[in-house]
């Protein structure tokens, strides 16, 4: 049975984050997440020329989920740095809710796809979709998603995340329980390594050994650590913000041992992860930001070296906190005492060569 878990709350995020709600977290200005508000901090673009591939990024028709159309994609990555190419990443978008449970993600693929190829400037380059891969079927699942997507397709996340406290959440994930050491699921993973596809995970920070386990025990799949496995800043968690990043680091130097894995550094301004930017009156600079989060990317780097690190996005949700011009300078004041090399692998390089490009 297909497992809707990657974006279940989408709805009530949206609401969470509309403009009335923000009288509740006593802001009264702009809404945070409006071009208005973001555009309250306005940055000169940092190495404007440097090509960047966006490995992580959503859509959403009109209406649908949160209002980030193809439109929104070209404001953002056109707005003064370098995008050359972008590679979405499933989100629960544009399903067919009249097909069966396990069809209903084809809808999402073709949707991407027919935005994609019609594009008179095109920038989506690769899709990664989302199927059940438990499913005995899975074979005819991924022929299917890549008949939909017209030579897009380049891979599956079957997202592990599961929320231990889903009330205290903006996106709580509702994958099944021990969803990694199922055999069926298993063996859905291998198969896509088997058929030169990746496997994208999104998880907390309380689940790195779980996919640690699985990277350890399907080493031929490259495998994908999404937004660093999200540690979680809110709730029951923001009283533990020393003690969660003493045991992250120790997971992500044991995740970075697994060859088969590689991290996409970014994904670290939503909501739930507890820097609060999303109820502030302005957005932060890209020096504010780095100041917040910088231990974050220096400890992944130095553990992964740089052509196993990509930068992502993560918008529409990081656009919660700041703009795609202050989170990409935020990036690359981060890594300018790296050679153009790396800075070419951590921008462009790694991603290009892990989702075949």
């Amino acid at each position: 049975m297909q497992h809707d878990h990657h974006y279940p709350n989408l709805g009530s995020l949206t609401k969470n984050l509309s403009t009335d709600s923000w009288h509740d977290f006593g802001v009264t200005q702009l809404t945070p997440g409006t071009q208005e508000w973001l555009d309250q901090v306005v940055e000169d673009i940092v190495e404007p020329e440097l090509p960047i591939l966006d490995p992580h990024h959503h859509m959403w028709p009109q209406g649908q989920g949160l209002p980030y159309t193809r439109n929104d994609l070209h404001r953002d990555a056109g707005a003064g740095h370098n995008v050359v190419k972008t590679i979405f990443m499933e989100c629960g978008s544009a399903y067919n809710r009249e097909a069966p449970e396990h069809l209903r993600s084809l809808g999402e693929t073709k949707y991407i796809a027919d935005e994609a190829l019609s594009d008179p400037n095109p920038l989506i380059a690769g899709i990664v979709s989302s199927i059940d891969l438990r499913r005995d079927d899975r074979d005819e699942l991924l022929d299917m998603h890549i008949e939909a997507s017209r030579g897009l397709f380049r891979g599956i996340r079957d997202a592990l995340s599961r929320a231990d406290h889903p009330e205290a959440l903006a996106i709580p994930g509702g994958a099944p329980k021990d969803l990694y050491k199922d055999a069926n699921f298993r063996r859905g993973v291998a198969t896509l390594g088997a058929r030169g596809l990746t496997y994208d995970s999104w998880h907390y920070h309380y689940q790195n050994s779980e996919f640690l386990e699985l990277a350890r025990a399907v080493p031929t799949t490259t495998m994908v650590l999404d937004h660093f496995g999200t540690p979680l800043g809110v709730g029951p968690y923001a009283s533990q913000q020393d003690d969660i990043f003493t045991q992250w680091k120790k997971d992500i130097a044991e995740i970075a041992q697994c060859s088969n894995v590689v991290a996409k550094l970014g994904g670290l301004a939503m909501p739930d992860n507890g820097f609060g930017w999303h109820t502030a009156e302005r957005p932060p600079t890209s020096d504010e930001f780095i100041a917040a989060q910088r231990k974050y990317f220096d400890h992944t780097i130095e553990c992964f070296g740089p052509d196993r690190c990509m930068f992502e996005s993560n918008f529409p949700i990081d656009r919660f906190s700041l703009s795609y011009t202050v989170v990409w300078n935020a990036f690359k004041k981060m890594t300018a005492s790296f050679s153009e090399v790396e800075k070419d692998a951590m921008f462009r390089g790694t991603a290009t060569r892990v989702y075949g490009l």
